[in-house]
């Protein structure tokens, strides 16, 4: 039974994450939708000090509050950023790994505009996602192997409840975000393995009262096929529990892209259909609480 020992360090570049109790809009029913039903909420709320909606991270994290400047014909923009480091020592480990692995865990800035009827999103620098079950790779190999230096950046237009974004967006699938300082837990687990993390294509969203719909025609696992079409509704019974039901799968089949590298895409995955359902609430005492369900039907 392999046994590790995870310690990370978090500096900020320009701000830091704080563990303090997630206030205002409701919250989505799991983790990486959790921004899409918060966003559509507030696309059209001014942006002052505050935490905005991106990068989301899991309560009771909460994101620092960025720094604001007039950036001219583009309005205001808001920029953060995050430093940190991993160490990382384990017995029994597995082919390929060792004893201890040392890296630089996040370098990452992200300039964003949030008001007003065009937006965007930029997030880049490197990056780390150690996972639990697998070889430990080193931030640079993680770089050029899954999303490479711009991971997550995408344009998007607003018009009331309405939103449409495209470029690269984080999934709808799955209860925990995709780097490590958006979750309590630094490593992903078993079961994120199993799910999308970054799709490349269009997403459209809808928000009314106290549901949200989200729709997204996209590349599944980073396959650069564009066959995957992922679905979500969100239910908001109060600002602390959201009931959502979530379902993402391949219109088609794709074929395997040997020129890829398998650690983002593989072929059983590419094939998959992945229905999920999820609620989550929130307490002063315990944060983030998801009861969470997940099938998968492969190939």
């Amino acid at each position: 039974m392999q046994v590790r020992l995870v310690v990370a360090l978090i500096l900020t570049i320009l701000a830091m994450p704080a563990l303090a109790q997630q206030t205002g809009g409701a919250p989505a029913s799991q983790g990486q939708n959790q921004a899409l039903a918060s966003s559509a909420q507030q696309t059209s709320a001014p942006v002052g000090a505050q935490p905005l909606p991106s990068p989301s991270m899991t309560v009771p994290l909460q994101p620092a509050r960025p720094y604001m400047f007039d950036a001219g014909p583009f309005g205001t923009l808001a920029i953060a950023g995050i430093l940190s480091g991993m160490g990382m020592v384990q017995d029994n480990w597995t082919i390929d790994d060792k004893a201890s692995n040392w890296d630089v865990s996040n370098a990452q800035a992200f300039l964003q505009k949030a008001t007003g009827w065009w937006q965007f999103y930029l997030q880049g620098g490197a990056y780390n996602i150690p996972d639990l079950g697998v070889p430990f790779l080193s931030t640079s190999k993680t770089l050029s192997d899954f999303f490479g230096p711009l991971p997550v950046g995408y344009l998007k237009l607003v018009k009331g409840g309405f939103s449409a974004e495209v470029g690269e967006l984080p999934t709808l699938i799955g209860a925990e975000y995709t780097f490590d300082f958006e979750n309590l837990n630094i490593e992903r687990g078993l079961l994120w393995n199993q799910e999308n993390a970054i799709n490349r294509g269009i997403q459209v969203n809808e928000a009314y009262k106290k549901l949200t719909v989200s729709l997204s025609w996209n590349d599944g696992f980073y396959s650069n096929r564009y066959t995957w079409l992922t679905g979500s509704l969100a239910w908001a019974f109060n600002s602390t529990n959201t009931l959502s039901f979530v379902a993402g799968g391949n219109a088609g089949q794709t074929r395997f892209p040997r020129s890829q590298p398998q650690y983002r895409t593989t072929a059983l995955s590419t094939n998959s259909f992945t229905p999920t359902a999820a609620e989550t609430g929130s307490s002063s005492r315990t944060g983030n609480t998801p009861t969470y369900r997940q099938m998968q039907k492969l190939g």
